[in-house]
């Protein structure tokens, strides 16, 4: 990868985008480490977006950030190159190399970097999991933990029929199951993740009773406003290990970082204390 030029941009497109905190990681880490650059974003409409993707570099950008709802589209108007982004069949970043556009997925590496963060000592083999949901965030978390070799993962999904085509998309080491099933699986699990909208504020509530978790087994929610939900919460009270959501946005956002800038940053107790306190409202 070539050695960053001076003011480099990059941004974030989505429709809507005001939301996102990614300028905020990615401009606390231009501060942190003295680079000459800016970080944006772009509201893209989804019939714009081929025209804004093609137009990246001359636009001034050197790659850019993709959330909702752009992802999958994405996918099909870059070039990629790693194994783990085909499997997920959706984009979240996006670099400029040359004349090319290369486009990767690091939400998969970013739940599995935070989840290793909290247990320093997890390793995948031997692992049943539990996946709520079959979205595209279970896309990626079921991609990441596959590539750390768990034993088995369970997905239990509203619409069946999404949750089958999952499981079938990803082949013999991982099963689907209908809601009503979770109860009969908790006995069985090492790690439980909500990959849903259910908990978050705005949202109807995750009603699961995790009465039958095994002790130690980890309890992880991809939702992070609240940056407590009631899942954690419940988790927590039981003695459970938690890994929330916000750790995920972060470390999935040091890949992207590197490639724009050429700066490996870390996701520190810091620039998340700065995430935090924005969630706040303070």
């Amino acid at each position: 990868m070539s050695p960053p030029d001076p003011a480099r941009r990059a941004c974030v497109i989505g429709w809507p985008v005001a939301h996102s905190r990614s300028p905020l990681i990615h401009g606390y880490w231009l501060k942190h480490y003295g680079i000459e650059g800016s970080y944006g974003r772009e509201a893209v409409a989804p019939e714009d977006l081929a025209g804004f993707i093609g137009r990246l570099s001359s636009l001034g950008y050197v790659g850019c950030n993709v959330t909702l709802p752009h992802k999958e589209t994405v996918y099909g108007l870059v070039e990629v190159q790693d194994q783990t982004t085909r499997r997920i069949q959706a984009v979240n970043t996006v670099y400029v190399e040359g004349d090319r556009l290369i486009g990767f997925n690091s939400d998969a590496y970013g739940f599995v970097a935070h989840l290793r963060s909290v247990s320093p000592d997890w390793r995948g083999e031997g692992v049943n999991v539990l996946v709520l949901g079959a979205g595209g965030a279970a896309r990626a978390i079921i991609a990441g933990l596959l590539g750390e070799g768990v034993s088995h993962i369970a997905i239990a999904n509203r619409t069946e029929a999404r949750g089958r085509s999952l499981a079938e998309h990803f082949g013999e080491k991982v099963s689907s199951y209908p809601w009503a099933a979770i109860p009969r699986h908790l006995p069985a699990c090492d790690l439980v993740v909500n990959t849903t909208l259910l908990g978050m504020a705005g949202q109807p509530p995750l009603e699961i009773d995790l009465d039958g978790l095994p002790p130690g087994a980890a309890v992880a929610d991809i939702v992070y406003v609240p940056l407590e939900t009631d899942l954690l919460r419940q988790a927590r009270a039981r003695g459970h290990p938690v890994v929330d959501g916000l750790g995920m946005l972060l470390h999935q956002a040091v890949p992207g970082f590197e490639a724009w800038f050429g700066v490996r940053p870390e996701a520190t107790p810091q620039l998340r204390a700065l995430v935090e306190a924005d969630l706040a409202g303070k």
